[in-house]
């Protein structure tokens, strides 16, 4: 019977070639994520809010720092007189909840009316009130448009009322997903269009399952199903992320 005698250099060459596929198998990166979408519910005002405005003319508004503001209904004292804003129009806030419109993901919206068919609020220097105001959120996620439907997670972060006009709102936030092993979080930035039918967000990183993420998000502004009431005014937004890594 015969035996191959193998060589050291043969046994050295399997033993890397075995190493280096561990290796590469290793550093190969996860496979791209499907398209998958979460449901965003921002609240402002009302019992249980998500979001609040911090800067800003319409933020102290909001929290009843201007003289004559309330939280409920802004009316003005028993024979006191409203000051117009430049265009002539009286800064109005939304009688159910307090929340001046003109605030938040909805703009004036909040009245009920098409948000380019009211005039929009301008201050003496001839920008919206809006402009600058900063709202912090701690929005809710959840896998469908109904609030009560399942949670998927947080939406933290801030949005900006970026433009003279207050049709735009700059958005940064990072959007924190339960249910993961490690900490699965996906970093968020771009200009929300108020009034669009469609706006794009970067996404900027992540970590956990989304480590060297990178991609974009479509945000569509939907109409809340009202299943599940709440006494705030509430945006909801659709978010359908594509990822790539």
């Amino acid at each position: 019977m015969m035996m191959i005698k193998q060589s050291p250099f043969f046994l050295l060459a399997a033993i890397f070639l075995l190493t280096l596929a561990v290796f590469a198998a290793a550093l190969e990166p996860p496979p791209e994520d499907p398209i998958f979408e979460l449901y965003m519910h921002d609240i402002l005002g009302g019992s249980s809010p998500t979001a609040r405005p911090i800067t800003g003319l319409l933020g102290n508004i909001y929290n009843g720092q201007v003289p004559f503001a309330k939280q409920i209904g802004f009316t003005p004292p028993e024979n006191g007189i409203a000051i117009p804003n430049a265009n002539g129009a009286l800064p109005t806030v939304n009688g159910i909840n307090g929340v001046p419109l003109g605030t938040g993901l909805s703009g004036t919206a909040y009245s009920g009316q098409n948000l380019n068919g009211i005039q929009t609020q301008l201050g003496p220097d001839g920008l919206s009130l809006g402009f600058g105001t900063i709202t912090v959120i701690d929005d809710i996620l959840t896998s469908g448009p109904d609030l009560g439907s399942q949670p998927l997670g947080k939406a933290q972060g801030v949005y900006v009322a970026s433009s003279g006009d207050g049709s735009t709102q700059m958005m940064a936030f990072t959007a924190m997903l339960e249910g993961g092993e490690y900490n699965d979080n996906l970093n968020f930035y771009g200009i929300y269009r108020i009034g669009s039918a469609m706006s794009h967000l970067s996404v900027t990183g992540g970590t956990g399952r989304f480590k060297n993420a990178c991609g974009f998000a479509e945000v569509r502004p939907l109409i809340p199903s009202g299943q599940h009431q709440v006494d705030g005014a509430e945006s909801l937004l659709r978010i359908i992320v594509h990822l790539k890594y």
